[in-house]
């Protein structure tokens, strides 16, 4: 049984089934247990969930979120508060600077983290309080159908053997190529490009800055960000995610490997070897860097549906955007969250699902837009388009009011602002249903 209603209606029993183990789809189901919900399932193609992937952010909307879940005493050991966001042109010039997290006065930290850490923790806390069962891999979505109001899903193993799955409430949190949502938009096709390639990797250094400061450098095209994700505390070095973006000078494949790291190394340097940088020294971060994965940066063009009846899309499956502004796992863990409130508190399961899209859909459209115009980043191409030989003086190139006016603009738009996160509740609340 899943749980019954504050409100007096009649008990709810729900199967509910969840493809994809990703942040979105293992945050939905810890979640949905939260509200009450013992039966639930996560469907992961791989066989075996791999928590593979380099740095991310967590703003404080998310993390509030995560707290009240009882997650971040597990996360915060293992993650850097971030303290500052900073961002420079090539000529070492600062454009804009501005405190996050505690120290901007949020009550929730914003968290820097290896992806793998999030993964680890979540799908641990999914086991805790679901059962080993409640994850299965080796599972991929390869059909999708409907009968006597349930939703079945086929799910096929790497040795042929195919599993038929007959589910109340069926999510889609299979990522930027989701079958789900395929399943919907068959027309679709792959995910489209912007024409520019990314490169990422991990490497350990001195601190810079403040020690848990975010570095975002660029021009008009280019882009080069870095910020520590772990700390060594025998050394005191950090572990610096960083991540580079330039314009596609060939077709781009998305690859990992030794014999490509030597390559991947060389086009970075090229791009930026001769920019002046916050700190950490480019070359040796480069060279210390063992293995260097290079992305197209792809997103997806926002659709008039995520719900379908008794099926509905979470995080990437329902709105993958440009990894800017820190909002890709940031959103995909608020999804999770309201998803589970509105079924907590709505009698008809269906009605649930709607009420979420309508409440999630036309802001994280109005997100992707934004990240395609490169969001609160977009203060460098302005910087270099005014002064494209640097600057003595930002005050020369930009008011403090156009500058606070873009970033603050960018935060309302994400719904992680100061003002709303410290003054809203968490999005599911242990006092909005009765949980069996």
């Amino acid at each position: 049984m899943c749980w019954t209603m504050a409100y007096g209606s009649e008990v709810a029993t729900m199967r509910i089934t969840i493809v994809g183990s990703g942040i979105a789809g293992l945050t939905t189901a810890i979640s949905l247990h939260a509200a009450g919900c013992d039966d639930v399932t996560v469907f992961e193609a791989d066989p075996r969930i791999r928590p593979l992937g380099f740095g991310l952010n967590i703003l404080p909307n998310a993390v509030r979120e995560l707290a009240a879940l009882g997650l971040l005493d597990a996360l915060e050991p293992r993650a850097i508060r971030t303290r500052e966001l900073a961002m420079y042109n090539p000529h070492g010039n600062l454009v804009w600077r501005e405190d996050r997290g505690l120290s901007a006065g949020y009550r929730w930290p914003q968290l820097s983290m290896s992806r793998s850490v999030l993964i680890e923790t979540l799908a641990a806390e999914v086991r805790r309080r679901l059962g080993d069962s409640a994850l299965v891999t080796d599972a991929r979505l390869v059909g999708l159908t409907h009968e006597a109001g349930m939703t079945c899903g086929e799910f096929a193993a790497h040795d042929g053997s195919v599993r038929i799955v007959r589910t109340d409430l069926l999510i889609g949190a299979d990522g930027i190529h989701s079958a789900v949502r395929a399943a919907f938009y068959p027309a679709e096709g792959p995910p489209p490009t912007n024409g520019m390639t990314m490169y990422r990797g991990t490497a350990w250094h001195s601190r810079f800055l403040t020690g848990s400061s975010m570095a975002v450098l660029g021009d008009d095209t280019r882009r080069l960000v870095l910020y520590p994700i772990d700390t060594d505390r025998s050394t005191d070095r950090v572990l610096i995610n960083w991540v580079a973006a330039f314009p596609a000078r060939e077709p781009d494949a998305r690859g990992r490997s030794g014999r490509d790291a030597t390559a991947h190394r060389e086009s970075v340097r090229q791009q930026f070897g001769s920019w002046s940088l916050p700190g950490p020294d480019l070359v040796r971060l480069l060279d210390d860097t063992p293995d260097i994965q290079r992305y197209p940066m792809t997103d997806r063009d926002p659709v008039p549906r995520w719900t379908f009846g008794n099926v509905t899309l979470v995080g990437d499956a329902a709105h993958a955007m440009y990894p800017t502004g820190s909002n890709g796992a940031t959103q995909a863990v608020v999804d999770a969250r309201v998803l589970a409130r509105h079924l907590a508190t709505h009698a008809d399961p269906a009605a649930a699902l709607q009420a979420y899209e309508e409440e999630r859909r036309p802001q994280m459209t109005q997100l992707q837009v934004s990240n395609r115009s490169m969001g609160p980043e977009r203060v460098l191409t302005l910087a270099h388009q005014r002064a494209p030989q640097g600057f003595d003086d930002v005050r020369d190139v930009f008011s403090e009011e156009e500058l606070a006016e873009i970033s603050r603009g960018y935060a309302v738009t994400g719904q992680f602002d100061q003002d709303w996160v410290n003054s809203s509740r968490p999005a599911v609340r242990r006092d909005a249903w009765s949980a069996k």
